[in-house]
């Protein structure tokens, strides 16, 4: 796999999501995360969805499957292309260990995202979803650790050092 073609592409989603993406909210709106709710999906609304998600599986296959350049490369793209790295996710609904692991990937690939802190309930909700489906969380978390960058971005800590904290229990329900 040629990860400068991938590159392409998701520059041209993020070119046709961008709008979407900073579309302002009104939050005077007393209705404005029900007509949130009830929107499409950006990539569907933009017309992208299967381009975005043939893009988003290439990328995490790269991370998954290359060295340390391609996840640096990947690392790089989700964070050159901000709105992709908004719109395009996988499937909410899984309950596999492998769907699991697949999920933390992604999270580990987008490199603590716009905001860590997003990033890390992220990673508790999936392990808190995993431990409800009966997954041992800890191998999976020590295995995609081992992939995630080892740098602090906005002084929260590591990639590497958040997915572990997936070991913490919180009450999220």
């Amino acid at each position: 796999m040629i990860l400068a073609r991938v590159r392409a592409d998701v520059a041209v989603i993020d070119d046709l999501l961008r709008d979407i993406a900073e579309r302002p909210v009104d939050l005077d709106d007393p209705n404005w995360m029900a007509q949130i709710r009830q929107a499409p999906p950006p990539v569907e609304e933009a017309g992208v969805a299967a381009e975005a998600s043939a893009a988003l599986e290439a990328l995490l296959e790269a991370y998954e499957t290359g060295g340390a350049p391609a996840r640096a490369e990947v690392r790089d793209i989700f964070r050159a292309h901000p709105s992709f790295r908004w719109a395009a996710h996988l499937p909410v609904a899984w309950d596999s260990v492998g769907e699991f692991r697949r999920r933390l990937v992604h999270v580990s690939a987008m490199d603590q995202g716009a905001d860590p802190r997003d990033e890390l309930m992220t990673i508790w909700s999936l392990c808190h979803r995993a431990r409800e489906c009966g997954i041992d969380v800890e191998p999976v978390l020590r295995e995609v650790a081992n992939l995630s960058s080892d740098a602090d971005l906005y002084g929260f800590g590591s990639m590497q050092m958040l997915i572990m904290r997936g070991l913490e229990i919180h009450d999220l329900d």
